[in-house]
């Protein structure tokens, strides 16, 4: 059987988060990068289909690629451990601590970031000509994302705020599902399969994923679109952090783990006779 049950895909996840908070500095950041490299190449991708096709669900459809590869790969993204390593916390796995989920977290984001801001370079060299001529239509429509999702929630204040939250927790609501997607199959056509559908979900809905605008908004940046560092850390990035890490303990990390790691027999649970309670009825009924 290829489908690995709920109660051992929970185990599973579990152990997989114990292992990233103890794995080395070297080997985390190595991994965040590339993690953060392929997914940002997979952006650019689906921009470059929707912008050349004019259909955004072409580019939807083909952008969980780079999110596929990267964890067939055994790379990490911070939405991803926001959800995997709080689980091997709450299951109290010895010498697994708060500092120690911390550090990961924060080695990861590092990581994430070198990734995706390099993709971010090597992209805008290629639709500039090395910043030789204006952006072409891909460059134009990257920078336009920039803007729309920094000035476009900063007009609406407050309400923009909480959108930009809500739209960073459904995000990681299907990435989270998508991370124990990868675990749910023990071949690679079903690891493919149950990955591709939640990423494909978040990126045509237009939710909020950390990793993908530290790609998004740097490449705007570059490229000579409207907005400055501190719109991109105020108006998307810093709260978009936040949601996907609420999205991903609240939907999915803290349901599996109540109801698959936890889950108790009700008080008025049938007890199943023993041997022993076998045979002496058997003993009572001879005699």
């Amino acid at each position: 059987m290829s489908y690995v049950k709920p109660s051992d895909l929970i185990t599973t996840m579990i152990d997989a988060g114990e292992s990233k908070i103890f794995m080395s500095t070297r080997d985390t950041v190595v991994r965040a990068a590339m993690a953060g490299a392929l997914l940002s190449l997979a952006a650019a991708f689906a921009v470059t289909v929707s912008v050349t096709t004019g259909i955004p669900l072409a580019g939807a459809i083909l952008f969980p690629v780079g999110f596929i590869l990267l964890y067939l790969l055994g790379y990490d993204l911070l939405t991803g451990v926001f959800v995997l390593t709080p689980l091997a916390l709450l299951d109290k796995r010895p010498g697994v601590t708060v500092r120690g989920v911390l550090r990961n977290w924060g080695l990861v984001f590092v990581g994430n970031f070198i990734g995706a801001f390099t993709v971010a370079v090597l992209m805008a060299i290629v639709v500039t000509f090395g910043f030789a001529i204006p952006p072409n239509e891909v460059g134009v429509a990257i920078g336009h994302i920039g803007e729309g999702r920094t000035l476009g929630y900063a007009e609406h204040g407050a309400a923009g705020m909480l959108t930009l939250f809500v739209r960073g927790m459904l995000c990681n609501w299907m990435v989270s599902i998508g991370v124990a997607g990868a675990m749910m199959a023990k071949d690679v056509p079903g690891k493919v399969i149950v990955m591709w559908m939640p990423i494909m979900l978040f990126f045509f809905m237009g939710f909020e994923h950390s990793i993908v605008n530290m790609f998004l908004f740097p490449s705007g940046l570059l490229l000579g679109a409207e907005f400055t560092i501190l719109d991109y850390l105020v108006w998307n990035e810093i709260p978009t952090v936040l949601g996907n890490l609420v999205g991903g303990l609240l939907f999915t990390a803290l349901p599996l783990y109540v109801t698959h790691a936890r889950t108790k027999a009700p008080s008025n649970a049938a007890v199943l006779p023993t041997v022993d309670d076998i045979a002496r009825i058997e003993s009572g009924i001879r005699n």
